[in-house]
């Protein structure tokens, strides 16, 4: 059975540029795009001894959200399979559940709750941080999302970029016809040289290299399979974080892998994820690697 692309809404407007960016991504892979609204008055309501047979003013809500997000979808990509689904639950319990059949799950970047001042909504950090599947949380200026810029960042890690990571950043660049600027940020720590006096030039030449092979490592193995996909590839010096985000100013997908650590349920996100997920400027996908 071909497995959906998910959604999550919440009638926020950052829900509804998430169900915008799902709804194209559903259209490139055609795939089906299953729009989700998890809700734990559902559970509660049907608990209630009113004995009414009138939908409640929350089911009414509920309802309209899920249609306006449908119609959305349909202009966004006329002739996808779109449907919607009511999810008794709460929406991370809900996304995390749908994760374990989906293509990938899409979030917007903040929700509808009294936090919606945070840099990130809890809901989108801990089900990128827990997912089986590739998690796209949807950042930037609206107007931005779907613009003319045509690459794809995909950083490149000592430890956190897989072949997963990799798969889904030449698969998605080949379906949008995007070029793939691979980045790895290096900086040379105190006491990395001998001695502690090494001219900069040398601890750069060894970075460098070190990129080299890292590049060689995870993209090598699978760009015979993208003939189609131009990847440049590029070094930065300073911190993997800021880099990825100044990397993301002019692109319009950012790609991380996230590795699972031993101990821990899920994903663990590390450092580099979080500094992204709260402060890149344009969609952010994280692909758990296995």
């Amino acid at each position: 059975m071909e497995q959906p692309l998910v959604v999550g809404v919440d009638g926020s407007d950052a829900s509804l540029d998430a169900v915008d960016w799902a709804a194209g991504a559903a259209k490139r892979y055609d795939c089906p795009l299953r729009i989700v609204y998890a809700s734990r008055w559902e559970r509660y309501e049907g608990g209630l001894p009113n004995g009414s047979t009138e939908p409640s003013a929350e089911r009414l809500m509920e309802e309209r959200i899920l249609g306006a997000a449908a119609e959305r979808a349909a202009r966004r990509a006329p002739g996808i399979k779109a449907s919607t689904h009511l999810v008794p639950e709460d929406p991370t319990t809900a996304l995390l559940a749908e994760a374990r059949h989906a293509t990938a799950v899409v979030v917007g970047h903040r929700g509808r709750g009294r936090l919606t001042s945070l840099l990130l909504g809890s809901v989108g950090l801990v089900v990128a941080g827990r997912a089986r599947c590739p998690v796209v949380v949807v950042r930037g200026h609206p107007p931005l999302l779907h613009g003319p810029k045509h690459t794809l960042v995909l950083g490149i890690g000592e430890e956190t970029t897989g072949a997963a990571a990799v798969a889904f950043a030449l698969r998605a660049a080949e379906a949008r016809k995007y070029e793939v600027e691979a980045v790895h940020a290096w900086r040379c720590g105190i006491g990395e040289a001998p001695g502690h006096h090494a001219p900069h030039s040398e601890c750069r030449a060894e970075h460098e290299q070190r990129a080299q092979q890292l590049f060689d490592e995870a993209l090598n193995a699978q760009l015979a399979g993208y003939p189609g996909v131009s990847v440049v590839r590029r070094t930065v010096e300073g911190a993997a974080g800021a880099s990825l985000v100044m990397a993301s100013d002019t692109a319009d997908l950012l790609v991380v892998g996230a590795r699972r650590r031993a101990g821990h349920a899920g994903l663990e996100l590390g450092p580099v994820n979080h500094t992204v997920l709260h402060h890149a400027r344009c969609p952010v996908a994280v692909v758990p690697e296995r």
